[in-house]
């Protein structure tokens, strides 16, 4: 059967980054994937005002998203690094209202566990997204969505993503799907732009020459951005004996129904 699964993200380029070869393989074992985008991703440059930045994000995101082969993406557009300030429990709705709207079998989402975590807009979702995927199917928790057609669900396949190896359980071999993240982060070209010349502007501060330790591609955003992701992925695929992969906090079921199911195996 095939599978609907619901990725919970910050930021315009976030599931590619974090989840994109694991999506490409859902979808070519048949899933339908819809990526969820909290923010306009609206404040990370050095080239454009926010207004221009947001409507380029947009788009940018939205051939991503076909890459994939997900379905264009739904926007929540609100404001970069704000996530945090919005009303208590405004983002924890608006998941839980994706959720039951579209049903998934498998949600992904940042690990509300990955205490290391520097980005405000990461922890937000991280935590909302958790709350709602894990309360979800309890019929007072928004009993208004009733009204709108909108029926409790449990969401039994949680994939959280963590940079923890201590946090990670499984192991997605994204071996065969490693081309298609790296052609699907491509597009969001402002964002290879930004975070580019972020850890250049950084490695200057530093003296670090980067032209002679990494060679000619410290002058292409996009070459740079395809080594780092390629070898990102070859460390997390190496643990499990892969070539490529993508680590993730797994959840199902509550412990003891795991336990049980184990015991009975």
């Amino acid at each position: 059967m095939s599978r609907t699964v619901l990725v919970l993200t910050p930021h315009p380029d976030d599931a590619e980054v974090f989840a994109g070869g694991t999506i490409a393989k859902m979808v070519a074992e048949g899933a339908r994937v819809i990526i969820v985008i909290a923010s306009s991703g609206n404040k990370g440059s050095f080239e454009y005002d926010a207004e221009t930045l947001a409507a380029i994000r947009r788009e940018e995101a939205t051939r991503a998203a076909a890459v994939l082969g997900a379905e264009p993406p739904v926007f929540l557009e609100h404001p970069d690094l704000e996530l945090a300030l919005l009303t208590p429990g405004l983002l924890r709705e608006q998941f839980v209202r994706l959720i039951r709207q579209y049903k998934p079998d498998v949600v992904i989402a940042e690990d509300p566990l990955y205490i290391a975590e520097v980005h405000p807009d990461h922890r937000a979702v991280a935590r909302a997204a958790s709350d709602a995927v894990n309360f979800c199917h309890l019929p007072l928790f928004y009993p208004e969505h009733w009204d709108e057609g909108l029926e409790p669900h449990f969401v039994v396949e949680k994939y959280f993503y963590t940079p923890d190896p201590a946090g990670a359980n499984k192991i997605v071999d994204i071996t065969d799907t490693i081309e298609k993240k790296i052609a699907a982060m491509m597009e969001h070209r402002s964002q290879v732009r930004f975070l580019v010349e972020e850890v250049l502007r950084q490695a200057r501060l530093v003296g670090l020459d980067l032209g002679a330790m990494l060679g000619p591609m410290v002058e292409d955003p996009a070459a740079a951005m395809a080594w780092a992701l390629r070898s990102e992925a070859a460390q997390i695929g190496e643990r499990a004996g892969f070539a490529y992969g993508e680590a993730f906090r797994y959840v199902r079921f509550h412990p003891i129904v795991e336990s049980l199911l184990a015991a009975q195996a």
